[in-house]
């Protein structure tokens, strides 16, 4: 048994909760900013719209077993293009099934696996440019604080405590794990040596499982994800920083463009721009192009000495 942290998983989850078109009550302020970039860049009607349905099957390809303990996008995508053409066409006939048929893109998937599926990844890195590339430090730092703490469950409690805490559809017994919602046996045979179990900012409140076997849950800490932060006026960051950086780190629980964080903080653009080109250089927040504009995203080192700061 391995932990892993997938970035793969985190757009087919994602992608289900866009597409699903409910608020909720997590995800909302990362919702309303993504929605409208993909509209704009028509990934709504894209290769994912079609493989990702709303609610049941995700074919099996786009969540590859990951090799390591945090795989990037790109090797995650290598094995995805990878993918043999039986495998897919396996999946795209359970698609099918469940779906009642298979879109344009799908049916073309189908007919040239290997031809095809350059496209479905180069889809998937616009995808991740545009929704999940800015804030994957945020989500990153969630994730992570997760396999630390359940790693040290294991450690000190064992692995049966682990599994038996992940979700109340999860038991272990009688050398034995057991998932009260599967539809499906998952026999070892079938699934090969290990268990991967894969934190998730966007699965839940269910775990899903995949072939390999893949283990996604709803991490701990997701719902102060996009929490806003206290206002930093006054505090010993503002004092460092200056108020007018330590208000636009602050502001960036979101991506945001210069125009965005000029509308709400009241400050000019030119003065927003030079801001965080100072603080791009000292490593506190990164740029991220998202179509026309260029999105600001906290770093790792920016969320800590924000944490920091306002404590």
């Amino acid at each position: 048994m391995r932990f892993a942290v997938s970035p793969m998983w985190e757009v087919g989850t994602s992608m289900r909760l866009l597409r699903s078109g409910a608020a909720h009550p997590v995800h909302g302020p990362w919702t309303a900013q993504v929605r409208p970039r993909l509209a704009a860049a028509g990934l709504e009607r894209g290769w994912l719209a079609e493989l990702v349905a709303p609610k049941g099957f995700v074919p099996d390809f786009l969540n590859p077993a990951p090799d390591g303990p945090a795989p990037t996008l790109e090797q995650e995508l290598a094995r995805v293009r990878a993918a043999p053409a039986a495998a897919v066409r396996r999946d795209l006939d359970r698609l099918a099934r469940e779906q009642g048929r298979l879109g344009p893109r799908s049916r073309a998937l189908y007919a040239d696996p290997q031809g095809r599926l350059a496209r479905v990844a180069e889809e998937v890195r616009q995808y991740w440019e545009l929704a999940l590339g800015p804030c994957w430090a945020q989500i990153r730092t969630v994730l992570d604080a997760d396999v630390f703490h359940r790693s040290r469950q294991v450690a000190e409690q064992g692995a049966a405590r682990l599994l038996n805490d992940l979700h109340s559809s999860l038991s272990w017994s009688d050398n034995a794990l057991r998932l009260a919602l599967r539809r499906r046996a998952l026999s070892r045979s079938t699934a090969g040596s290990g268990l991967v179990l894969i934190p998730s900012a966007f699965t839940g409140p269910v775990p899903l499982t995949r072939v390999a076997p893949q283990l996604a849950y709803p991490a701990r800490g997701t719902g102060s994800l996009w929490a806003s932060r206290p206002a930093v006026a006054g505090t010993a960051l503002a004092a460092v920083l200056g108020r007018s950086r330590a208000r636009l780190l602050a502001e960036l629980d979101t991506p945001a463009s210069t125009s965005e964080l000029a509308a709400r903080t009241g400050l000019s653009p030119a003065g927003v721009s030079q801001y965080l080109t100072a603080m791009r250089e000292a490593g506190l927040v990164s740029a991220h192009r998202a179509g026309r504009s260029v999105l600001y995203a906290r770093t790792a080192v920016g969320e800590s000495l924000l944490t920091a700061g306002s404590a």
